[in-house]
């Protein structure tokens, strides 16, 4: 039954969904990935310097790229090139290109619609944006669709996701240490444990400097690699976009499998689309929605562009057979790279992959808290039961088998895709309002501001948009010059 709904999913319906309407958010927002791409990176300096005692862009952004930087990145794409050939890293590189525009939009529509809860902390998501941003068009049924999309989310990422990740780093750790998986399993819950118990402000506060260190410590591995192997560099390339359309005739008759696995393992990895970054994205203080839409775009081009591809060139630079289906994803990442550097590569994946899943889980986690949250209402006593479940799943997850984990998390999350592409392609009036505002702004020569007076016909939360006292001013001034 499994195996058929991937099938059917992934190989009849979301080729057909994702990608094209990646495609339309991308030329009916005249290319926001690439228009602003440069301005990213001086909203997250931006970040930095207000003094609200809400998370910022910065702390949204390390925890996104936490979330989507894991197993996927390293046991993922391995499995996409093991099973679709290189060609899949092709479809993997579009998937996030058009997905950083899907993620502008999901993102910033996800923070127009936070809810401010009595814990002080904002909640939000497509959940959030469903039941406020559809319930006129659906009634009713935009708060079943809201509570479908719960459900979704809470078994996708608070129990699939995080099996996954445990047993992807208990196998990598079981193959450089010899440490029994179940120990392995039990260390990462107590870890774990010790961050999610302090809430949303301690996650935010551990992610932004481990996710980083992680990061650039991978990519810089990876372009040592790629410097010390230039010459092979435009082979490799040249394989990627070749077997993606079946031209490389080593791979002539894998056009299919390329493609389904691309889509599949980009839509895993940097999971545009799928509505799990706005549950993060709303969290933060911005003082304006198009401000977290354009750093959680960045953080799509970090995961597939940078460290997706720093692992394919890993893995495709070395001599290793990387079409044997019995060689396991994480193995072939740690194997290849042992082909370039040495013995240490074992123990460097595993301690990387490591450090990936931790944070992977603390994202899972915090998602899986924000979808039970549309239920319980800020309940604390239902949050801590929640906590100890996910360290026993934690503690299971690193005994699994890691094909029975993909296979089900492929199901719930290609459901999860479909019902936030739908809310998405409903919502993009407002999103397209939201850029416009945004765009306006700038073009005028003013670091945008949300002014509530101009979104008075949507159900907003006007509460969580009180604003910084320098946010205020500025304001108060376009309010003047209006």
């Amino acid at each position: 039954m499994i195996a058929f709904l991937n099938d059917l999913l992934w190989g009849k319906v979301l080729i057909f969904v994702l990608i094209p309407v990646g495609l339309w958010l991308t030329v009916r927002s005249n290319f926001v990935q690439f228009r602003h791409f440069g301005r990213m990176f001086g909203i997250l300096g931006q970040a930095f310097h207000h003094e609200s005692d809400k998370p910022t862009s910065f702390q949204a952004l390390a925890l996104s790229v936490a979330g989507r930087v894991g197993a996927g990145n390293i046991a993922g794409v391995a499995v996409a090139i093991t099973l679709g050939g290189p060609g899949a890293i092709f479809w993997m590189w579009l998937v996030g290109l058009v997905g950083m525009a899907t993620s502008f939009f999901e993102c910033s529509i996800a923070q127009l619609y936070k809810r401010l809860e009595p814990s002080g902390n904002f909640r939000g998501g497509p959940a959030f944006y469903i039941q406020h941003g559809l319930k006129k068009r659906l009634g009713g049924g935009a708060i079943i669709l809201a509570g479908v999309y719960s459900v979704l989310l809470l078994v996708t990422f608070g129990i699939a996701f995080n099996i996954l990740q445990s047993f992807a780093v208990a196998t990598s750790v079981a193959d450089a240490f010899g440490a029994p998986p179940i120990v392995t399993g039990g260390v990462l819950a107590i870890a774990v444990g010790g961050v999610i118990f302090g809430g949303i402000g301690r996650i935010t506060k551990v992610v932004e400097i481990i996710v980083p260190v992680m990061a650039i410590s991978y990519i810089a591995l990876a372009l040592f690699i790629l410097a010390t192997r230039a010459g092979d560099l435009p082979g490799v390339l040249s394989t990627i976009v070749t077997s993606a359309f079946g031209v490389n005739q080593a791979f002539a008759g894998g056009i299919g499998a390329a493609l389904t696995l691309g889509i599949q393992r980009g839509l895993f990895s940097n999971e545009a689309g799928l509505g799990s970054a706005p549950n993060v994205a709303a969290v933060a203080y911005v003082p304006h929605p198009g401000h977290q839409g354009i750093v959680q775009a960045l953080s799509v081009f970090i995961d597939t562009i940078l460290i997706c591809t720093c692992t394919a060139s890993i893995i495709l630079l070395s001599g290793i057979d990387f079409t044997d289906p019995d060689v396991d994803g994480v193995i072939l990442t740690q194997t290849a790279l042992q082909d370039h550097v040495g013995g240490w590569a074992n123990e460097f994946i595993a301690v990387a992959l490591m450090l990936f899943v931790f944070s992977s889980i603390m994202y899972n986690y915090f998602l899986g808290e924000n979808a039970l949250d549309f239920f319980v209402n800020d309940n604390q006593l239902a949050f801590n039961i929640f906590r100890g479940v996910t360290l026993g799943f934690i503690v299971l997850g690193s005994t699994l088998d890691l094909a029975a984990a993909f296979g089900f998390a492929n199901v719930t999350m290609g459901l999860l895709a479909l019902v936030n592409l739908l809310a998405l392609v409903l919502l993009f009036p407002t999103g397209l309002r939201i850029l416009r505002d945004f765009d306006g702004q700038l073009k005028k020569g003013v670091n945008p501001v949300l002014d509530v007076r101009d979104y008075k016909d949507l159900d907003i939360d006007e509460k969580a948009w009180a604003l910084q006292p320098e946010d205020e001013k500025r304001l108060t001034a376009k309010r003047g010059g209006a």
